[in-house]
């Protein structure tokens, strides 16, 4: 067995898994229900991945094992979820409109394409909104604004870590992050904390500073930890 089979290697993903979550718990009341979800997201992650590679390669014997390991741990874990809050069925349909894109940029392996990196933030966030029912909130307006944070915090990141890695020396794309995170930090002075803002022009900032320092992948990676800290924390400040 290889760890590296059953531990995806899209290490920026874990984030996207763990905060929109956690703005929803947070937000909400936090209960057992929330170790029953998270337990049941956390395996759907794990399982997708080698899915995904699946359809990729077409190549079933190299995916077997993490397939049927986390199937067959996910489906005790979503029966239990099920049998507190069956309704968390439907809200579960509406992430397969967007696992279907990601299975169409998989099968012409494109799975790098900034559209279906977009597809999937959206549909990271998407928990938000359940992890926040869970929890007892009712207040859809307050749900629907972290989940805009949420979302327009990893577009913001998905255009910087490009401007690291893939589109490094090119200008154009450089301009396009720059852009929006300006955008993202004229529109958070519409949000109802002064932190929000600040975080804003402080990932405005990283967007333009970091990526002239020459700065590697491996560095950007571990001062994401500490953004997407510094972001979690503020909202929880805010929103809690």
């Amino acid at each position: 067995m290889r760890m590296k089979d059953y531990i995806p290697n899209q290490h920026g993903a874990w984030a996207m898994l763990v905060i929109p979550f956690l703005f929803g718990m947070l937000a909400s009341t936090p209960g057992v229900v929330h170790v029953w979800l998270f337990t049941c997201w956390l395996l759907i992650y794990l399982l997708m991945f080698p899915l995904l590679q699946w359809v990729r390669t077409g190549k079933f014997g190299r995916v077997r094992g993490p397939i049927i390991l986390y199937s067959l741990l996910l489906v005790p874990a979503a029966a239990g979820l099920l049998w507190i809050r069956p309704g968390v069925i439907l809200m579960a349909l509406l992430f397969l409109p967007l696992f279907a894109v990601n299975v169409y940029y998989a099968k012409r392996k494109r799975e790098r394409a900034l559209l279906n990196d977009m597809v999937a933030i959206v549909q990271f966030s998407l928990m938000v909104f359940v992890s926040y029912r869970l929890g007892g909130g009712n207040d859809y307006y307050l749900a629907f604004e972290l989940f805009l944070i949420s979302t327009m915090y990893f577009i913001g990141t998905a255009f910087y870590v490009k401007t690291i890695i893939r589109e490094r020396h090119n200008r154009r794309f450089y301009g396009y992050s720059v852009s929006y995170h300006l955008c993202l930090a004229l529109s958070a002075l519409w949000l109802p904390s002064a932190l929000l803002s600040v975080v804003a022009v402080i990932l405005l900032g990283r967007a333009i500073a970091l990526p002239r320092t020459g700065i590697t992948a491996k560095q950007s990676g571990m001062l994401e930890i500490l953004f997407s800290l510094l972001v979690l924390s503020t909202v929880w400040l805010t929103y809690a």
